[in-house]
């Protein structure tokens, strides 16, 4: 047993036992920037890219057909970054979060950004292998965000290095185009501390479903690969694996590549440094020894139905059925849902409940994002989801477990779900009251970490950050507001929907409902 399940024990329980180190105060005056930083590197803009309106989310979630045969190519890659990471507006209205004093100031302003993050961190950093079949000289470059450019950091083609360490069974087309994405964990623990390695694996998940959605939609695949040799990739990026880890690589389907394309590996490393901001980085026994317990089984790539003893448990079939209609449409176009997309902080309002087509949407999008492809277990479906209902028309308040295969609520239990749901929230951002539903995805980490080791961790934050990726991008092309937490008594979850004996962990909650009309928000972009 790898020190991931000690880790997981101590999430599941930090709202009653505070993890190290509890007096923690972060120094805000002295955080990192938001990105990396590469003074004088040599950078190109990313051209414009127009997103068809056909382009649907429900075509994104795989509700309709399944992605095409398409090949990406510059403008397409850009359009994917600028839609996921890139920053696509700005934040500034009247609301209920702890950083609103904040947002008035200019060198403080939040950037809206197509995916969601933990605290608004965005910690995952975005590098473009590119061989000989690409559009600029073969070499690796960094994805900067705002700038919406790639900087280069080395030049030569390393493309074959890439695809060595993904090794035998990789997932993904043939290809000497990758995208590699690291997590600087400093970006995140400055804030988050210990707890930081539970949110960067779930901002993980959500900037790859955001991919998966928008790539589908244009009939283009994202196939994500967990498992390769970790510390292979982070000597290509010149970064130490301690302080950054390397989590995923994308291969791409290039417009033009030729098999056989592609230089043999090298043992070459990109030399610029990332210059850090803070004068003082300090480091936490948790998080080194995560990054370590799951890097070093990274070769180690699951086979095949390697996962089927982690599946998620189906409902309860003698449970009272509350049957739905049919999901409401996603005809938004994924890039317009996903600039659209917001947390809600305090606006919900439940004068106006949800209506069962929204809310139908909600939990259909949510099992759909479960499923990463890749190399994350194929068709097996880690996550089950719970439903809290608070104000849905014709659905008696309760809780209920979510049944995929019918689309139906099967009921736990009854009553106003609203006293408990505030009393076990530990921040005063949201009323979850007002909202019209919780959804409350979990999956039996201990199980996924017994089957394929301790960097079966990073995947079931991945599987979570995806489903909430779904729904956040799902409600907004609904007009529903939504909000994603984590900051819950997970073991009071577990009591209230009797899931003692099955393993299953409540690992973030996602609250959908109507908000407030008219809302004070600046119009910044007509300012």
């Amino acid at each position: 047993m790898g020190y991931a399940h000690e880790y997981a024990a101590a999430i599941m329980h930090r709202g009653r036992v505070p993890m190290d180190p509890a007096d923690f105060v972060p120094n805000w005056q002295d955080g990192p920037r938001k990105a990396k930083f590469y003074p004088g590197a040599d950078s190109f803009p990313l051209p414009d890219a127009p997103y068809p309106a056909d382009a649907t989310l429900d075509r994104g979630l795989c509700q309709e057909g399944a992605p095409g045969e398409s090949e990406f190519d510059l403008t397409a890659l850009s359009g994917m970054l600028r839609d996921s990471y890139g920053l696509s507006g700005r934040r500034l209205g009247v609301q209920a979060n702890t950083d609103l004093s904040a947002l008035p100031f200019y060198p403080l302003a939040n950037w809206s950004r197509g995916s969601a993050s933990g605290g608004g961190l965005y910690p995952v950093g975005v590098h473009w292998i590119s061989g000989p079949s690409g559009p600029v000289p073969p070499g690796v470059h960094y994805y900067s965000t705002r700038h919406h450019a790639m900087q280069r950091l080395l030049t030569g083609d390393v493309s074959g290095e890439v695809r060595d360490a993904l090794g035998e069974g990789a997932p993904g087309p043939e290809t000497d185009q990758y995208l590699v994405l690291s997590i600087k964990f400093w970006q995140n623990s400055f804030k988050y501390n210990s707890f930081s390695f539970h949110a960067v694996s779930m901002d993980l998940g959500a900037c790859v479903q955001t991919w998966r959605m928008w790539a589908a939609a244009r009939g283009l695949a994202v196939e994500p690969a967990l498992w390769f040799d970790e510390e292979r990739l982070a000597a290509l990026l010149g970064v130490d694996p301690a302080e950054e880890g390397i989590f995923a690589v994308v291969p791409l389907k290039w417009a033009g590549y030729e098999p056989g394309s592609g230089g043999s590996a090298a043992p070459v490393s990109v030399q610029r440094k990332d210059v850090e901001r803070s004068r003082t980085v300090l480091t936490f026994d948790a998080l080194l020894r995560m990054q370590a317990a799951t890097c070093a089984g990274a070769t180690a790539r699951p086979a095949p139905g390697a996962l089927a003893p982690a599946a998620a448990h189906p409902v309860d079939p003698a449970a009272v059925e509350v049957e739905l209609p049919p999901a409401r449409p996603l005809e938004t176009d994924v890039r317009t849902a996903l600039r659209d997309r917001r947390s809600s902080f305090g606006r919900f309002e439940a004068q106006q409940p949800v209506t069962r087509p929204q809310l139908a949407a909600c939990l259909a999008a949510a099992v759909a994002g479960s499923r990463l492809g890749g190399d994350t277990g194929g068709d097996v479906r880690l996550a089950k989801l719970y439903v809290f209902v608070s104000h849905v028309e014709g659905v008696v308040p309760g809780s209920y477990a979510y049944d995929p295969e019918r689309r139906s609520l099967r009921r736990i239990s009854e009553g106003r779900p609203g006293e408990f749901l505030q009393k076990n929230y530990f921040l005063a951002n949201y009323n979850l009251e007002q909202a019209g539903a919780v959804l409350v995805p979990t999956v039996r980490t201990t199980a996924v970490l017994d089957a394929v080791g301790d960097r079966g961790y990073r995947l079931v934050n991945a599987t979570i950050g995806a489903v909430a990726q779904s729904v956040y991008t799902a409600a907004s092309a609904v007009d529903l507001g939504c909000g994603v937490a984590l900051g819950f008594d997970n073991i009071s979850y577990i009591e209230a929907l009797g899931l003692e004996g099955t393993g299953e962990a409540p690992l973030l909650i996602m609250m959908i409902g109507n908000e407030r009309p008219a809302p004070a928000d600046f119009r910044y972009e007509i300012a």
